[in-house]
């Protein structure tokens, strides 16, 4: 349980340190700013009522997996040229249709599940 709080603080502090402003400023003051739109979605659906729904999902995303927003984006983060891109892709597809299956409309699954901070989901105990 250790480990998980150290590599989730650690995550979280990391993404800070190198979240960029939304485009078009963003920077302190100014007040009121509308952020940019998150360009090339596939998978994640936009939701207008929730700002931060990126970033809080990435942040999961990255906690889960151990590893910084570089591993699966380039600097323009709406490209598709790294193929973990669009393993990522699939992997949110497969956990979305286990929650699904289970009828309840609960989260039963996540990325955590099999990867515990790993890239590399543990498949035996």
């Amino acid at each position: 349980m250790r480990t998980l709080l150290t590599v989730f603080v650690a995550t979280t502090l990391s993404f800070s340190l190198v979240a960029q402003p939304p485009a078009g400023g963003g920077g302190k003051g100014g007040g009121g700013g509308a952020k940019a739109a998150p360009k090339n979605l596939k998978i994640l659906s936009a939701d207008a009522n929730s700002p931060d729904y990126y970033r809080n999902k990435m942040q999961t995303f990255t906690a889960a997996l151990g590893v910084m927003c570089d591993a699966c984006h380039d600097m323009d983060r709406s490209l598709d040229t790294k193929p973990q891109k669009e393993t990522a892709r699939m992997m949110i597809k497969m956990v979305a249709e286990v929650n699904k299956n289970f009828g309840d409309g609960k989260e039963h699954v996540t990325c955590y599940t099999c990867h515990r901070g790993s890239t590399k989901p543990a498949t035996a105990p």
